[in-house]
């Protein structure tokens, strides 16, 4: 059977799996695409039979949607936004899920010195990406964007499973590493029901198990952001993730200098130097993590960075259009099209 394309973007660097197979060895492929946690989901299942595949797919966006009225800071009745709610006045106290996940991303804030933030959610957003911005906001006003942002400030009690924002007006968001742990989560759920194969991908953030029906890796094709023709790199995933965090379409030019939309929550300047990090490595919500913090840290930091964590590696394009590889990266296992 002839393969086909099916194209998943995320800041402009667009994922591409080439599925072949589809209907092979008494293996029925399904896939769904639907809106949750604020951006798109495309779910893909592999099973035995139509209906079972379906069922699958039924319980991971159930999942999702779980995970998502727990977490997101947009939805007034979740326990992130009651968290929101209370800081400088009080603890509150989460599910012992949203206390961990909120857990690992302090951690992703020390080891990167504050370049990932789950504060970032209060930073004013005096940075505009859609066409609007004629001069750059002062430094004065760059200061004051990040009055309110400081992982530093944020306590947690493991006791009694509680969040505190020291500061009024502080805010958590948990954005794409939610839709990460969201892919996890439903990837783990559905290995333990049997489930042998399938994708569940939050708007790039991807995680995969199992294999094609014809028993061939996932491969997924990273695209230069600068030439849409060309991969960057065929990646062969069984269980696995795969996450990119790029700038290409949003961005702002000042004197011949390029601003990315990710900003740097320490400083408020967006981030420089870089067009797009895709990161490779056995978890989604780590993966995207460590995408997000590279973006701000820039090539020589986020090496650094990356390289101390063996599970993990990175495609990085920087903004003159330059690959560069972390030292983890395995050049048979990839097929890198450089």
């Amino acid at each position: 059977m002839s393969g086909r394309y099916i194209f998943y973007s995320k800041a402009s660097v667009t994922v591409v799996l080439f599925l072949y197979g589809l209907l092979c060895m008494g293996q029925t492929l399904r896939k769904k695409t639907t809106l949750l946690m604020g951006g798109r989901f495309d779910i893909t299942v592999v099973a035995g039979d139509s209906l079972s595949a379906e069922r699958h797919i039924d319980t991971i966006i159930a999942e999702i949607t779980r995970i998502e009225n727990l977490i997101s800071d947009w939805k007034p009745d979740s326990q992130v936004s009651e968290v929101n709610r209370n800081a400088g006045i009080r603890p509150v106290k989460v599910d012992r899920e949203v206390f961990e996940l909120t857990k690992r991303a302090l951690y992703f804030s020390e080891i990167t010195h504050g370049a990932f933030d789950i504060s970032f959610a209060a930073m004013d957003r005096i940075w505009k990406f859609d066409g609007s911005m004629t001069t750059m906001p002062t430094p004065e006003e760059i200061k004051r964007s990040v009055e309110k942002v400081g992982y530093k400030n944020i306590v947690l009690d493991s006791i009694q499973s509680t969040i505190f924002l020291k500061l009024k007006g502080m805010k958590i968001g948990f954005g794409a590493l939610g839709e990460g742990y969201a892919a996890d989560k439903c990837r783990d759920m559905m290995i333990a029901k049997g489930v042998k194969s399938g994708i569940v991908n939050g708007s790039g953030d991807m995680s995969t198990w199992g294999t094609q029906p014809d028993g061939k890796d996932w491969n997924i094709g990273i695209t230069n952001p600068f030439d849409t023709d060309k991969l960057v790199a065929v990646v062969p995933l069984r269980q696995g993730a795969v996450t990119t965090s790029g700038s290409y379409e949003k961005f702002v030019v000042f004197n011949g200098k390029r601003y990315s939309h990710i900003i740097n929550p320490v400083t408020g300047y967006p981030a420089t130097g870089l067009c797009s990090v895709t990161v490779f490595g056995p978890s989604a919500e780590t993966a995207n993590g460590f995408s997000t913090s590279l973006m701000v840290l820039g090539k020589k930091a986020g090496l650094d960075l990356i390289n101390k964590y063996p599970d993990y590696s990175c495609i990085i394009i920087t903004d003159e259009g330059k690959v560069v590889v972390s030292k983890n990266f395995n050049y048979k296992k990839f097929r890198p099209k450089l």
